[in-house]
């Protein structure tokens, strides 16, 4: 039997950028899913009993999961708004010592104790920090003499330090969105109970275009 995909014979991609597609997709089941109840409770009923008692643990499974989800996402909060607080610290010190542009503190100032409890807008307020990190480590590595101020260096070893976490944080945070989105697919239980509570599937944490297209670069 031939291969489904042939590497010699079909055709062959030179490329293709992947994103995460920003969609919830809500979980629907059709009649087929009432038939099966029905006749569970048909059959007899103890199928209909253990089948009721499969979708109250399927409930409670996915309530469990919700909030592991919000634990996850809490997480990244946690690190965004230290993070945005590190920035408007780094900021203050390098306008000490330069003319910084005064639309980065601007631009500081509108995510401080921002509402991120989407996921679009966590990443939205993510990746405008990345931006805005990105304005201060260039002017930072434009004066080499700033280096050598202990606080300013300080700032700057936390706001790379907060950024490895927030990185990990996400790692985390995606795994549960993963487990999340396959879990609410599984008939019968647990699709049938995700679509009478009305579950969508979750958008997973990406990063930036901006940071897709600097990994593109020849760095050396």
């Amino acid at each position: 039997m031939a291969n489904g995909l042939d590497e010699f014979n079909d055709p062959v991609s030179t490329g293709r950028d992947v994103n995460v597609i920003n969609k919830q997709i809500p979980v629907k089941v059709g009649v087929g899913s009432t038939i099966f109840q029905v006749l569970l409770w048909v059959c007899g009923i103890i199928p209909g009993l253990i089948f009721t008692i499969m979708k109250v643990k399927a409930a409670t499974y996915l309530r469990q999961l919700e909030q592991k989800l919000q634990h996850d996402a809490s997480q990244i909060d946690n690190y965004l708004e230290q993070r945005v607080v590190i920035l408007q610290n780094c900021a203050k010190l390098l306008d000490k010592a330069i003319d910084l542009d005064k639309t980065t503190f601007e631009n500081i100032a509108k995510y401080r104790g921002g509402n991120t409890n989407s996921d679009a807008t966590r990443n939205e307020v993510s990746s405008q920090l990345d931006a805005v990190g990105r304005q201060i480590n260039v002017a930072f590595e434009n004066y080499p003499d700033l280096k050598a101020h202990q606080e300013i260096a300080d700032a700057m070893q936390q706001n790379n330090y907060l950024q490895r976490e927030i990185t990990a944080a996400r790692e985390v945070y995606n795994d549960t969105v993963n487990r999340w989105n396959q879990d609410i697919q599984v008939w019968p239980t647990k699709m049938i109970v995700a679509a009478k509570q009305g579950y969508t599937t979750r958008i997973p944490f990406s990063t930036t275009q901006e940071y897709k297209e600097k990994a593109r670069e020849v760095l050396f």
